[in-house]
């Protein structure tokens, strides 16, 4: 899972990067004036595979990834006709988008619209990107007419279709509004994958906030969270001893990334899996509604093509018996087929022959 970070100039997206990663990427108090990407991949906070990791002690615990990307800038004006190439590239690959605005003053920093706003700024960012995306489209819509006529057959009435559906899209971009909000059907999905437009993306709105700020009013369109991104940053760097008693210090509950890992999941209707044995206790994500098969495919395209059943016990099943044989005792472990629907949690052994 790739995470974008993207924000107006000044609105503090490496510092919330630098929180959720534990990096020490460079903030600047000003816009760089080229684009710069800091990547980092994390592991997933969570604490069932410690728990299996402590009873099958495995020689290798692996748990599941999530790469976040600290995007430039955005600046005002940066959409119309097309993002920058490389700012584009960097965000058509993220699977979902972290959307950050400002609510933090600092004298040091002043926003350059000359005051703090977090609405005003978020409608500012999701515009360049809207511009961004209806810059690909009208392309597309111009090129569109000449392709049909040479086309024939079920590609002339896919690309009919299509610019159909761009002439739409158009429409709802010109009038300020988001393809996500959009209700494509899966064939339509399929028909603009390839051009990984912005506003089609999942999107997260982070507030970043000030330490002695209130809890902001996140009044905004979409699913948001608030962060006090320098704290959360001053956090990351501590040793894991102290992490604790600072966050008790400062009434905060646990620290931004395993917050931000369960909202992105949540985002992107992403759950955990596992595999348990003496030589690997691992996590494996999938959408949730996956069957069972799809799960196999996620360890191993083999395992997938030959699936003949699956082993499964649920997580806390796991943790009442205390083992596997414990589990065949009491009937907790179970043979499913590939239509079966994986649970979050579920514990898997895939049998198959290739």
């Amino acid at each position: 899972m790739e995470v974008g970070i993207v924000g107006l100039p000044l609105s503090g997206k490496t510092t919330i990067y630098n929180a959720l990663t534990r990096s020490q990427a460079e903030t600047k108090s000003y816009g760089a004036g080229r684009c710069e990407v800091h990547t980092a991949v994390v592991e997933v906070p969570d604490p069932r595979v410690d728990r299996l990791a402590r009873m099958f002690h495995p020689r290798k615990t692996t748990r599941a990834r999530i790469q976040y990307n600290d995007i430039s800038g955005v600046a005002p004006g940066a959409g119309q006709g097309g993002l920058d190439a490389q700012v584009l590239t960097a965000l058509s690959t993220c699977d979902a988008l972290l959307q950050v605005v400002r609510a933090f003053r600092s004298d040091q920093v002043p926003h350059p619209a000359g005051g703090i706003d977090p609405a005003r700024d978020l409608a500012a960012l999701r515009l360049e990107l809207i511009l961004s995306d209806l810059a690909i489209v009208e392309r597309r819509i111009e090129r569109l007419p000449a392709s049909i006529r040479k086309a024939q057959g079920t590609q002339r009435q896919e690309q009919e279709h299509e610019l159909a559906l761009m002439e739409t899209i158009r429409e709802t971009l010109e009038a300020e509004g988001m393809i996500s909000a959009l209700h494509l059907s899966p064939e339509e999905r399929r028909l603009i994958r390839g051009y990984q437009f912005l506003t089609a993306k999942p999107a997260l709105v982070v507030v970043n906030s000030g330490e002695d700020d209130p809890e902001p009013d996140i009044g905004l369109n979409g699913a948001a969270m608030a962060l006090k991104g320098a704290l959360e940053m001053e956090i990351a760097q501590l040793p894991e001893d102290e992490v604790a008693p600072f966050l008790a210090e400062y009434g905060i509950a646990e620290p931004s990334l395993r917050r931000m890992v369960r909202a992105c999941y949540d985002l992107l209707g992403l759950m955990s899996f596992f595999t348990v044995g003496e030589d690997e206790v691992r996590a494996w994500t999938v959408r949730r509604g996956a069957t069972a098969v799809e799960a196999a495919g996620a360890i191993h395209t083999d395992l997938a093509r030959g699936f003949i059943r699956a082993e499964v016990i649920a997580y806390d099943d796991m943790i009442a018996c205390g083992t596997l044989a414990e589990a065949r005792k009491r009937g907790k472990l179970r043979l499913e087929g590939k239509e079966y629907i994986v649970q979050d949690g579920d514990i898997l052994n895939i049998r198959f022959n290739v």
